[in-house]
């Protein structure tokens, strides 16, 4: 009778996969049945790693460039922040408080990196821009858009009492090696009216479901909400959406607080950057960090990044 033998090295499940050997023996009897549910976790664990995508988000409010910051003015730290960029090789970049000069800098600097975006004073390169960089070896941009937070988003204008104009801008971007597609949002919300926060992020969620709902593209939607956890727009973004942080699937990475004013012998004070996305039961959320590198006692930003490593199958 041919006899079924395991040839055994280092790792059992392996060993029971790639090196099972027929011999004609008699001293030895093998049942492959036996081995059945050890193939189905090995099977399991394959086929996620072959099939999930591995996408790496970063939001990322990389300060105005304004003199009176003093030491921590643009010029100064420029460098520190396209570094940061560059070393931590995100999939997606949304950046916040970026200026026309800062985003060609930046545009430079980033050479694997294409951007989406428009200045949100006229639609073109004036104000800040809400810009999102992408792997461009990588994504395939499908579309974009930038919506301005108020009643009539098509168009530059204020909303609800805000500020300043707000934006929110967004790409449908999709993965060149095996043609899964991604809807990715950056914003950043205003720093003065409730209102206008609360309104804002339900337009912005309307929006995101609106396209995904024929397709059920996944969503990813990042910013500066300027909103802390316990406040009405971040928690009815966390109800609608998956806050990375909260539901990661390993412990957090550093301290939940993102703004730290420059201010480096002092506590962070509160948190108000997300990364949130859609409520998918094929989002895997397996990282998050908030990263506070630092430079001879000084933060690139007034802002810590934040990252997710998520995966969707």
């Amino acid at each position: 009778m041919e006899n079924i033998k395991v040839g055994r090295k280092n790792n059992y499940i392996f060993d029971c996969f790639w090196e099972i050997k027929i011999i004609n023996r008699n001293n030895l009897t093998f049942n492959p049945f036996r081995y059945r549910n050890l193939l189905i976790i090995l099977f399991t664990i394959l086929g996620f790693q072959i099939f999930a995508q591995e996408i790496k988000v970063m939001s990322y409010n990389i300060r105005l460039d304004v003199k009176s910051d003093g030491e921590n003015w643009w010029e100064n730290r420029k460098n520190r922040v396209s570094d940061l960029m560059n070393y931590y090789e995100a999939d997606f970049i949304g950046c916040q408080e970026v200026l026309f000069h800062q985003l060609q800098f930046l545009q430079n600097e980033l050479n694997s990196y294409e951007y989406i975006g428009v200045g949100r004073d006229d639609g073109k390169t004036a104000g800040e821009f809400s810009c999102i960089f992408y792997q461009k070896n990588k994504y395939k941009l499908l579309h974009q858009e930038t919506l301005w937070l108020s009643p009539t988003p098509d168009s530059v204008s204020f909303g609800w009492g805000a500020a300043c104009r707000r934006v929110c801008t967004y790409g449908l971007f999709q993965l060149k090696s095996n043609n899964k597609k991604v809807l990715v949002f950056n914003t950043h919300l205003d720093h003065i009216s409730e209102q206008a926060r609360q309104e804002s992020v339900k337009l912005i969620a309307e929006k995101a479901n609106q396209i995904s709902q024929k397709h059920h593209y996944p969503i990813i939607i990042m910013g500066d909400f300027n909103s802390k956890l316990d406040e009405i727009p971040a928690k009815w973004m966390s109800e609608k959406f998956n806050n990375t942080r909260t539901v990661c699937e390993s412990k957090p990475y550093g301290d939940s607080d993102t703004w730290n004013g420059f201010q480096f012998d002092k506590k962070p004070q509160g948190c108000i950057d997300y990364i949130f996305v859609s409520k998918d039961d094929q989002w895997s959320i397996k990282k998050f960090a908030t990263i506070t590198d630092s430079y001879q006692m000084k933060y690139p930003s007034d802002h810590f990044p934040i990252l997710a490593t998520l995966y969707y199958k």
